[in-house]
């Protein structure tokens, strides 16, 4: 396994305008880095993280944070890239669509 970079990609700069982003650390910030590249990441993005932290671990994220709150969409995407159980990411999504922030788009 490779060291995480301690520096992030000037690329990903603009997924993080809400953040300081020359504060962001790999070692404290991991959770909120690995959420907004599988949440809205480019394909450029996408890749440095695969290639950087790998998809095993992506899909260990994945499963210890019951889908990251990532949107119904995208956990069906993300569970064709990374080999994920369809059962346990059914279960993720109903819990999504239980959750009244899940809801709010289905008005």
């Amino acid at each position: 396994m490779k060291p995480m970079p301690t520096d992030l990609p000037e690329f990903l700069r603009q997924l993080f305008w809400d953040v300081n982003f020359n504060a962001l650390e790999w070692q404290t910030d991991r959770d909120l880095i690995v959420r907004r590249i599988l949440q809205a990441g480019n394909w450029s993005a996408i890749r440095w993280l695969r290639s950087t932290w790998g998809d095993e671990r992506l899909r260990d994220w994945l499963q210890v944070h019951a889908g990251g709150r990532l949107s119904p969409r995208q956990l069906r995407y993300w569970a064709l890239v990374l080999d994920l159980p369809a059962q346990e990411v059914d279960r993720w999504i109903a819990q999504a669509k239980n959750n009244p922030w899940g809801r709010r788009s289905q008005i």
